[in-house]
């Protein structure tokens, strides 16, 4: 039999008036309007439940907060749920859960449960300048947004005025950390995708300033340095793995034992360690294995293989390797990051690849299409070309 009810009209609505027992006025397809003695007006939706096929009323709002019209697209917008066996009531609890989950990830909330995740694996140091850059820059104004609300030209606006005052360095970093936070989120499905992968590209490049380094010719000096310098074993062996495995000087001073492949020579740091983000494989040299052998009866039984010495639970500092180099007359000629730099000029030099010295010292292409395309590792040609470099800085110590 056809549904002869009529349809509300707004006239009908207005006039309806409380009675001492509620009431209802019907719209079709299941649409209602219920009249309470208090005078309050409820739209409700009747429908059959999928599953147990009991009739029940749904709570849509209460008019006039929800108009006629807007009461009628509610109603063919649940309609269309249960067409394809959903039940409404159901579904709209899901929804209301997955909305509060939304608003309670907010970026300072995902920021924090990313840095709690991490932050053991950062130096001291480097954990304060994550969070006051955070704090001081980005949270003011995008803390409290939710994540699944964050886009790239808000976040570029609330950047703008760091690069305003050329502090492109500082902008530069912000944007990386925000990408690994994003990148966390994506990876624990708090978000699809990130939005803010590309942002870094809307403000100009920070100016390098090359870390002091010395010369090829001077490393049988340093050698000569290291040797004889009055510091403690745990420093020479963090010195000496820095230079033969070209690592930055915080990836050095954070490596833990879990991390190394002793049988395959392989050091394996995860992405959340890396400057770019990126999961980085270095190839260990027969020194860089005897270096581990050597630390071993000292830090074998710890979590991070160079441990400080203040506390040995803990790992040592990244900046110990310069206090050093100033120690032995190297001041404003050498940091531990140099000597990356020294290690790239004789490879380079050499004649080794370019590739080679580039994915070893964990650089990211400036060519961003080249980048995407070629992530092979020269697994083999590395770790010859690793040998190599570790046989050179051997030869150094005997002139």
């Amino acid at each position: 039999m056809a549904n002869t009810t009529s349809l509300l009209t707004d006239t009908q609505i207005k006039r309806a008036k409380p009675r001492s027992n509620e009431y209802s006025l019907s719209d079709p397809r299941g649409l209602l309007l219920r009249v309470m003695p208090s005078g309050t007006k409820k739209w409700l939706f009747n429908y059959q439940k999928p599953l147990t096929k009991k009739r029940t009323n749904m709570k849509l709002g209460i008019y006039p907060e929800l108009n006629l019209v807007d009461a009628r697209q509610l109603r063919d917008y649940y309609r269309s749920l249960l067409a394809n066996g959903k039940d409404p009531q159901i579904e709209r609890k899901q929804q209301h859960s997955k909305d509060l989950e939304e608003q309670a990830n907010t970026l300072k909330s995902v920021a924090l449960n990313w840095f709690e995740n991490h932050s053991s694996d950062l130096s001291h140091k480097y954990s304060n300048d994550i969070m006051s850059s955070l704090r001081n820059h980005v949270f003011p104004a995008l803390g409290d947004r939710p994540l699944k609300e964050l886009k790239a030209p808000e976040t570029i606006r609330t950047l703008r005025p760091l690069a305003d005052q050329n502090k492109l360095e500082m902008v530069k970093r912000i944007c990386q950390r925000l990408n690994m936070i994003m990148s966390y989120a994506v990876n624990t499905g708090i978000v699809d995708s990130n939005p803010l992968a590309g942002i870094g590209v809307a403000f100009k490049a920070p100016k390098k300033k090359s870390h002091p380094t010395i010369a090829p010719r001077e490393l049988p000096q340093l050698m000569a340095a290291i040797e004889n310098a009055s510091i403690l074993s745990t420093t020479r062996c963090l010195i000496e793995w820095q230079m033969h495995t070209m690592v930055r000087p915080s990836e050095a001073a954070l490596a833990k034992w879990t991390e190394i492949d002793v049988g395959s020579g392989i050091w394996s740091i995860p992405a959340e360690r890396m400057k770019n983000g990126r999961d980085h494989k270095v190839l260990l040299s027969s020194q860089a294995l005897q270096i581990l052998r050597d630390i071993k009866p000292v830090s074998g039984q710890r979590t991070f293989v160079f441990p400080s010495n203040r506390n040995p639970r803990s790992h040592a500092s990244s900046a110990s390797v310069n206090m050093a180099f100033r120690r032995m007359g190297f001041k404003g000629r050498l940091v531990g990051h140099g000597l990356r730099a020294l290690a790239s000029t004789v490879l380079n030099e050499e004649g080794f690849d370019k590739d080679l010295i580039e994915t070893a010292l964990s650089h990211v292409d400036k060519n961003t299409v080249r980048s995407a395309y070629n992530r092979a590792e020269y697994l083999d040609r590395r770790r010859s070309m690793m040998q190599w470099w570790s046989d050179y800085i051997d030869k150094a110590k005997s002139f």
